[in-house]
């Protein structure tokens, strides 16, 4: 099992604040990657936002993440392809792989509700007639992987010349092994089927859409599965990747339990979101012998590859090595390290 944090990266310019700026969220985010990777973590990754104060640019904090460390993944969960030039998303990613020594784990997909109405237009990103966001961003999708892949995806002056129709250019840099580590977002059983039907790994949302009234890890599971299914009957090579987030907090201090002892014992949550009953599951909290209890009755987490734990980087660098050193000891309690 993997483990990793997943992190907003919010900041709040409030008096107090350990984070009060976004150079500051940027700046402790390469530090709290160092400090992943020194604690034992296998990956640091980020969620992606805009028109907030959290995340909003990934590849040049990415890239200074990978510049600082030697063996952790850095990864999104993850950039939302409504915003995104396929093409140029495509170089900047191949160029951070690159640097990275190959270690960029790539979550992409339609993305989750955003602050702005109308942020994808202000980016200069349109419905054409009949289509949904959906379609929008797995239509990008698709160009994105061909270009990724080294397919040609351009013209050049010499083929114009001769009447050549195809493309015969294809992006630059290109980074072997990426194609293989690109993760797809999902939030609903069908579109983590969909996801393994294109040969993508797959990162489960911290949210189910069109949720059927079991708890939240049951339904989950099944999505992992069905993702798993899907891949093996469309014939793609190599073992499929899931990931599951999970908000856990282990209580070993009067700062943690300042924190986060009044979640103990929370249940999931159901709601609506974009019109559609949705559930997310509980914050596991407690000692290091009842997280790692709560983890291992998980039947999501048991079905995964990689485990993201959320990060409340807001708390500052020193406080997050610190819960970091005890989901590794609930990791050890678990026989995953």
């Amino acid at each position: 099992m993997h483990i990793g944090f997943l992190s907003f990266g919010h900041y709040r310019d409030v008096p107090g604040a350990r984070v009060g700026t976004a150079a500051d969220s940027l700046l402790q985010h390469v530090e709290l990657a160092v400090r992943a990777e020194e604690i034992g973590f296998d990956g640091a990754w980020l969620r992606v936002h805009h028109f907030e104060e959290s995340l909003a640019a990934p590849f040049p904090l990415l890239s200074a993440m990978a510049a600082r460390t030697r063996r952790i993944d850095v990864g999104t969960g993850v950039v939302d392809l409504r915003y995104e030039n396929p093409l140029y998303l495509a170089e900047e990613a191949a160029a951070t792989d690159l640097l990275s020594g190959g270690r960029l784990q790539l979550g992409v997909s339609r993305g989750s509700p955003e602050q702005a109405a109308d942020g994808q237009a202000r980016f200069g990103y349109h419905l054409g007639e009949d289509e949904s966001w959906s379609d929008h961003a797995r239509s990008k999708a698709e160009l994105f992987r061909r270009a990724i892949a080294g397919e040609p995806v351009a013209r050049s002056h010499r083929a114009s010349q001769f009447g050549v129709e195809e493309p015969d250019l294809p992006i630059r840099p290109l980074s072997p092994g990426l194609p293989e580590r690109i993760w797809w977002g999902a939030g609903t059983h069908e579109t983590g089927v969909w996801a393994g039907q294109q040969g993508m790994n797959l990162v489960s949302s911290t949210l189910l859409l069109a949720e059927d009234g079991r708890p939240f890890h049951v339904q989950q599971a099944d999505q992992v599965r069905a993702f798993r299914e899907a891949f093996a009957r469309a014939g793609h090579e190599g073992s499929p990747k899931a990931a599951v987030t999970r908000p856990a907090f282990p209580i070993t201090s009067d700062d943690d339990r300042r924190y986060f002892g009044r979640h103990a014992g929370s249940g999931d949550a159901v709601g609506i979101l974009e019109g559609v009953s949705a559930r997310s599951g509980p914050q596991f909290v407690g000692s290091v012998e009842d997280v790692a209890r709560m983890l291992a009755a998980d039947e999501a987490v048991a079905a995964a590859d990689y485990v993201l734990f959320t990060m409340p980087s807001q708390l500052g660098v020193e406080y997050n090595a610190h819960w970091m050193e005890n989901l590794l000891i609930v990791a050890q309690e678990l026989g995953w390290k």
